[in-house]
């Protein structure tokens, strides 16, 4: 993937510390085309630019390398460009998600095992309440939906008994193969309606990670190393910051991307500013499971380095993430010296103003993107002035202590950081 910021311009405003920008967007466990986060981008950084007062415009970049899009944009009264490009596992989330409704079922019983039977559920739940809840819901969706369907069932089978209680044993087998094909039939029903309830999505979501107990999937390892190697790329470039943003579950895999990255040796040491965004992640989902050794190690080195800045961003409105949570210090792997992450809080109750927090209060899949979306009432997180202003992530956070509600004690079990250690 060569130089792809389509003629970026130097600096050259007082101040200015960026005009290039390459921006590289791990999204979460995701089946969808990237161009719905190139369409959220536009829509909602037309919506902030409005309100906050600065221009912001996107065009298409060119062919090759990942999917992304070039933005144009004029904050604080100068110009910076910003080449975004999605890093896609998209297609590993679909081959993951099971097509059928037994194998769904299998994974409920095998993911519920691994967080449960290991204590992990429990010291999840002493962090947030709200992502707990969450990773219970499609269990308790699902079952509740095996429930009406075996009750359906049993109604058919009873109704057909009543209507002919003088009736054979032939009659009494079609009413019973009636009742599990009205079962069968609500449960393919529900299985449809999966877009509104996000049951199967959920389950498919929290059972790729318990598979492997908390270790990466082969496919998934290999296109890591792929990512590694373009961001390595656009470090050998001549923008003036690399941004990668990791949102939910993309944060984990950014974790072990760069530190990748770093152990390899190719953060040049004049070359362009390295940052990492953590966004709405959900770390200890994986790290406080018993074979994620990797995770907990990558975590703990990343944390002490200082080739690149990270700053992690949640919210405790946002009931998907482990808001406020240090996913190092929780994780049981802060090492002595430790400089990141820091955290701190996007603040929805006051970035938002009372109207729209009410419209959006109780949306909750809608809310864990809202770090990707303009805020009417905006504090000091803004997710545009981040990726295409002219400050890098260093300058614009410098001095900014961490939230002081943040959760940063040892809580995991499993705190090994590799296979011997275990």
């Amino acid at each position: 993937m060569g130089e792809d910021p389509q003629d970026l311009p130097s600096k050259g405003q007082p101040g200015q510390e960026v005009s290039r920008r390459r921006v590289f967007y791990i999204p979460g466990y995701d089946p969808i085309h990237p161009r719905r986060y190139r369409e959220l981008y536009r829509k909602e950084g037309a919506a902030q630019a409005a309100i906050s007062g600065y221009e912001l415009a996107l065009t298409p970049k060119r062919p090759g390398g990942p999917y992304g899009w070039q933005v144009s944009a004029r904050i604080d009264g100068v110009e910076v460009e910003a080449a975004v490009e999605v890093l896609v596992w998209s297609d590993i989330v679909r081959d993951s998600m099971s097509n059928t409704i037994p194998g769904t079922y299998l994974q409920l019983v095998r993911t519920a095992w691994e967080y449960i039977a290991t204590g992990a559920l429990r010291r999840l739940m002493r962090l947030r309440k709200g992502p707990v809840i969450a990773a219970l819901y499609p269990v308790g969706m699902l079952l509740l939906q095996l429930l009406a369907a075996i009750l359906t069932g049993w109604l058919v089978c009873a109704l057909a008994g009543l209507l002919a209680p003088w009736a054979g044993i032939a009659t009494r087998l079609v009413g019973a193969g009636a009742g599990i094909v009205a079962a069968v039939a609500l449960l393919r029903w529900f299985k449809a309606k999966d877009g509104k309830l996000y049951a199967y999505y959920l389950m498919h979501d929290y059972a790729y990670s318990a598979q492997y107990r908390g270790a990466n999937p082969p496919e998934l390892g290999a296109r890591m190393a792929r990512f590694t190697d373009i961001i390595a790329e656009a470090l050998e470039s001549d923008a003036d910051e690399v941004l990668v943003v990791g949102h939910s579950s993309g944060a984990h895999l950014a974790v072990s991307v760069l530190a990748d990255l770093i152990r390899q040796g190719r953060v040049p040491a004049r070359g362009p500013r390295l940052a990492f965004l953590s966004l709405g992640q959900v770390v200890p989902m994986v790290s406080f499971l018993r074979e994620a050794h990797r995770l907990r190690a990558d975590l703990a080195f990343l944390s002490a380095r200082d080739e690149l800045t990270w700053v992690d961003v949640t919210a405790p409105g946002d009931g998907c993430a482990f808001a406020l949570c240090d996913p190092v210090a929780v994780s049981g792997v802060a090492p002595e010296g430790r400089r990141w992450p820091l955290v701190f809080s996007a603040q929805f109750t006051r970035s938002l103003s009372p109207e729209r927090w009410k419209a959006l209060r109780w949306r909750f899949f809608r809310l864990h993107f809202q770090y990707l979306c303009a805020f009417d009432r905006p504090l000091d997180y803004d997710y545009f002035r981040i990726t295409a202003g002219p400050l890098s992530l260093a300058t614009r956070y410098a001095g900014r202590p961490p939230s002081a509600s943040r959760i940063d004690v040892p809580v995991s079990k499993f705190t090994a950081t590799s296979t011997a250690a275990a």
